[in-house]
């Protein structure tokens, strides 16, 4: 345990008031590793360590609340963390390292200056170009001269007008002007609290077992993808609950993401929109304990699952919604992933180099850490429902995160150059033979005495399990 161990304490027990979780407990965490991971300008390493400490903290308080005894000591520690963090680009297939970003995705300079796009997939590419009046085999060098003549939150609103990403780069006053900015301003972290009518408590059966795992027994419909709530699901599945993935079958997903996240779920293809699929998906909702989801806002309405629709169909349900910008003011329902976040809430220029050229996080911090934090909720609401029963909502934003960690956590000077410990991530690394292949994987940050220390099966291939719960 290290000097500044009393700090730690302060910013999970932030998160954890939140969550509405008992103030006492926080006294339960134990922190600990080496210094100086996950480097930056801003606190990457306090959200870091923040977001995973309360994740276990609610996987331990729900683990008490099934046996009945004590709530478990939890363990944080840095190294696992900053691994699991990075846990995309620690990953092995077969020995091959993974793609990080596609060509048509990163900074570009523009009239008036800098955008950032998102094209990892196909169909975003296509709208990009489009949006751009680009031919569809376009590359980098034609999309750079393209941009280079155009105003870039011109830019940013033809393209999401075409089902695009981009975003403006902004420094933290632009965005805290913005509509967008300051709505979110005026938001906590994340919300969890009931919804709809009061139902009994729905109390799981009691809990035994090598390992302890809190989510025995608990049936979770994961409507997400990359990568925050895919974490969030990933991380679920480790404690226990039958996670099953339900993608359409036109939207695949990126073979790496899937072999990152998949650990411990399976995954199955529906489509919702047919008579069959919209049946068998019924099927698993009837049997749901929780439904998490991480489209865009009211992109699921139609197929009854917005969350007052939810509550009332499946009295009792957990609920947790992801988004980028947040369900709330002008881009409430735009689609966004980390990287366009940062660049969107100054984030990017907060991390600039020393000639101006917009940064980016050590790791994808805010799609981590709200992984993280959305599992928290999940658990957190589970034991709640099993004290008082309803049906509960969370809602978190990638933009809230990113609040976090730029007006709430303080800044601390950084651990100067050559003093930071030595550290070798293959410890927290593991290997599993798969139906994808020999993966080479992060090990989850999440601990807690007696809980899991591994997934129980790594990813099966994209959409190729039954959807049927076990």
């Amino acid at each position: 345990m290290d000097d500044d161990t009393g700090y730690r304490g302060d910013a999970t027990a932030l998160a954890w008031a939140a969550l509405g979780g008992p103030a006492g407990l926080t006294g339960r965490v134990r922190y600990g590793g080496a210094r100086g991971l996950l480097p930056a300008r801003l606190p990457v390493m306090d959200l870091a360590r923040t977001a995973v400490a309360v994740c276990a903290l609610a996987g331990a308080e729900l683990a008490a609340a099934r046996t009945g005894g004590p709530v478990p000591t939890v363990t944080v520690d840095d190294g696992a963390v900053a691994t699991a963090f990075l846990s995309e680009r620690h990953l092995r297939i077969d020995g091959r390292a993974p793609t990080a970003f596609a060509p048509l995705s990163g900074f570009w300079d523009t009239a008036d200056g800098r955008l950032r796009t998102h094209a990892n997939y196909p169909h975003h590419r296509d709208r990009l170009l489009a949006a751009l009046g680009l031919p569809g085999d376009a590359g980098p060098d034609a999309l750079a001269a393209e941009l280079a003549g155009r105003r870039a939150k011109e830019v940013e609103e033809t393209v999401y007008a075409a089902g695009g990403l981009a975003v403006a780069v902004r420094d933290a006053k632009e965005w805290a002007a913005h509509p967008q900015g300051a709505a979110v301003a005026g938001r906590p972290l994340l919300t969890l609290a009931p919804l709809g009518a009061a139902t009994p408590p729905v109390r799981p059966p009691g809990l035994a077992g090598d390992p302890l795992l809190p989510a025995a027994g608990l049936r979770v419909l994961d409507l997400t993808r990359v990568l925050a709530g895919p974490v969030a699901t990933r991380t679920l599945a480790l404690l226990g609950a039958d996670v099953l993935r339900i993608d359409a079958p036109g939207l695949p997903e990126s073979r790496d993401t899937h072999g990152d996240t998949g650990f411990g779920k399976r995954s199955a293809v529906l489509d919702l929109g047919a008579r069959a699929g919209r049946a068998s998906f019924e099927e698993l909702l009837a049997l749901a304990d929780v439904v998490v989801t991480g489209y865009r806002p009211g992109a699921l309405d139609r197929f009854g699952l917005a969350p007052e629709v939810l509550a009332e169909r499946r009295p009792g349900i957990v609920i947790a919604r992801l988004s980028a910008w947040g369900d709330y003011g002008p881009w409430g329902a735009r689609r966004g992933f980390d990287s366009l976040v940062q660049a969107a809430t100054g984030i990017a220029m907060t991390e600039a180099a020393a000639d101006g050229t917009p940064g980016v996080l050590p790791a994808q911090a805010l799609d981590h850490g709200t992984g993280y934090l959305l599992a928290a909720a999940v658990l957190r609401a589970l034991t709640e429902r099993s004290r008082t029963g309803g049906s509960r909502l969370a809602t978190l934003a990638l933009t809230q995160t990113a609040a976090l960690l730029t007006d709430v956590l303080p800044r601390r000077a950084p651990v100067a150059p050559g003093t930071a410990d030595a550290f070798d991530p293959e410890a927290r690394l593991a290997d599993a033979d798969s139906p994808m292949g020999r993966l080479r994987h992060a090990l989850p940050p999440v601990s807690f005495a007696d809980g899991p220390v591994n997934w129980s099966r790594p990813p099966s291939n994209w959409g190729s399990d039954v959807p049927v719960w076990w």
